[in-house]
This record gives C-alpha cells, structure tokens and sequence, in this order.
C-alpha cells in the first residue's frame, strides 16, 4: 500500500505540470491582462505600467513566463496577486478551507441521504416511491446551482429560519470557542442543501442503478438461498458490492466541488476558492487563476488516490499491487 502511494504521488508531478502548462496556455489566448486594464486608468503613469511588467516578467515570450512560475512554485511562491495585494498562496490559503469544509459537508449530506434512498428505490423497483424519487432525482439533476442558491436565500430571507450570506455573523469574533462552531455550522446549512441537491440526485440514481445490477448476481441468490433476512442479503452482500461505482465516483466529486461551486458561492456570498476563481479570472489576476488550477488540479489528484484506496479497503478483490 505504502509503495502504490508513493508512486502515485510520484507521477502526480508530471501529471500536475501537464494540466498546470494547459490552464497557462489557455489563459494566454484572451488578450490583455491585469496591467492593461491598470494602463486604461489615467491616474497611473505608462512608466509605472512599464516597470510592473519588467518585475513580474510579463515582458517576456510566454513559455519563459510559465517556466519563471514553476520554478517559483516548487519554492512555495505561487506569485503575487495585483487584485488583491497579497501573495497568491497566503491569498488561497485564506479560501481553500472555506471550500474544503463546504465540499467535506456536501460529500457527507449527500452520500448518508442517497446510498438509502437508492437502496429503497431499488428494493421498490418501478413502484411509486421508486417513481416519486426518479422525479426528485431527475429535478435536482436539472436545476442551475445558482438558481437553486437564489430560491433558497428567498426562502431563507422570508421565513428568517438560517443566515444568509457568508461564512460568519457579525460579532463572530466576540464568541466562545463552541459559538464560533455552531456559528459556522448555522451558516453551512445553506449552501450544503443548495450543493448537495444536485450531488444527492445523482448519487441516488447511481446507488439504485447499480444495485439493480448486483440484486441477480449469484452470491446474492446463494445468500437468500441460505435463509439469511433480506436486510442482511442487501446491505451486507448487495450493497458492499454496489456501493463500489460511488467510492470511485468521490475522488472526481472533491475536485468537481470547486468548479460546481463557483456560481454557488458567488450568489450566496460564501468566501470559498470558487467564488475567489471567478473574482480572479473576470480581473484577469493571472496568478490567481494559476493558483486556483492548481489547487484543483491537487484536488482532483488526491481524491482518485483516496478512492483508490477505499476501493482496496472494502473489496477484497482489488489489489493494488
């Protein structure tokens, strides 16, 4: 297990490089940048524009630029962001926490409310509640992110039951240890609901599809033969088996949080890396943006090897080896 880690942490470097040379590439084709919309105001001298493009190497033929900012990140400097004011890794550093406990508490509330939900429809196969969940499933799947967020800060706003906006109330600072907590948590349910709509409908048609598959396999019938209770033939044969399509699907749900989210956090004023992205790339803040790839891009990385990994963990016939 300690080898296969390893080594797959080991080509997460050619790996990274290779998505982080593309982002680079891509973000070049738009003309312009940050300090051309600096030289449009009238207030800024050309020479000072001048300057600011020597000192951030934005005079130079643009595979130099991208070999300056490898070289700079695996020193730990990400780059200096001209919006903001700050560098590019204590900047992200700031917002990745606030995506990361929102996208852990996304993954949490959807999975613990699908995998049951699919295994009922499953067992109710073409029945009514199997129909009414389609229906739920099918409507959270089609519903924009955003327009979802903006129902439920309507609703939030007229029924005064969660706060809406941000991550913390005013006087957050004024709080106990437990309050800042519970403070926090009151502001996640929002956008965890909002986020895990369209996470849970998917997941619940996957578990109910592939339960449907594995309900005839052969070590299925042999445990009903046997004269075990149906709870036990489903959730300890059927479902250990079943669940496997979902644990390979979480290490592309991590990473597709950050973009999924964006809008979401934008609307609901969430102070998370999605909503820091599109500040970053409406700016044209460059190094930002390359930040940002590159956090998803570990994101991304990191979850398929995690996945990999639970695989192993509850099917036996996996070996990673």
């Amino acid at each position: 297990m300690l080898k296969y880690i390893l080594r797959r942490l080991l080509l997460m470097i050619p790996l990274v490089i290779g998505i982080t040379l593309i982002s680079f590439f891509i973000m070049r084709l738009a003309p312009g940048d940050f300090l051309t919309q600096m030289a449009m105001d009238p207030r800024v001298k050309p020479g000072t524009v001048q300057r600011l493009r020597h000192v951030f190497g934005l005079d130079r033929p643009a595979y130099i630029q991208y070999l300056y900012w490898l070289r700079n990140v695996f020193t730990g400097n990400f780059g200096y962001s001209f919006a903001f004011k700050q560098p590019v890794f204590h900047l992200i550093g700031q917002y990745v926490l606030a995506t990361l406990l929102l996208a852990l508490t996304t993954l949490v509330f959807s999975y613990t409310v699908a995998i049951p939900m699919g295994v009922y429809a499953a067992r109710r196969q073409n029945g009514l509640v199997d129909r009414l969940m389609s229906l739920i499933a099918f409507s959270g799947i089609s519903l924009p992110g955003f327009f979802v967020a903006l129902l439920a800060m309507l609703w939030a706003q007229k029924t005064g039951w969660l706060p809406i906006g941000g991550m913390e109330s005013p006087g957050y600072e004024l709080l106990s240890p437990t309050g800042k907590c519970l403070d926090i948590a009151e502001h996640l349910v929002l956008p965890t609901l909002v986020l895990g709509t369209r996470e849970l409908a998917g997941t619940m048609r996957l578990m109910r599809g592939s339960l449907l598959d594995v309900m005839n396999e052969n070590y299925v019938l042999a445990a009903r033969a046997r004269g075990l209770k149906e709870g036990v033939v489903i959730w300890r044969h059927a479902v250990r088996n079943a669940i496997n399509p979902l644990i390979t699907l979480f290490g592309y749900d991590l990473s597709g949080l950050l973009a999924g989210a964006a809008l979401v956090e934008y609307v609901m004023v969430w102070p998370g890396l999605g909503r820091l992205l599109l500040n970053a790339v409406l700016s044209r803040d460059e190094y930002v943006v390359m930040g940002s790839f590159l956090m998803g891009a570990v994101l991304l990385i990191v979850g398929n090897l995690i996945a990999d990994i639970l695989l192993a963990l509850t099917d036996p016939r996996i070996k990673l080896s």
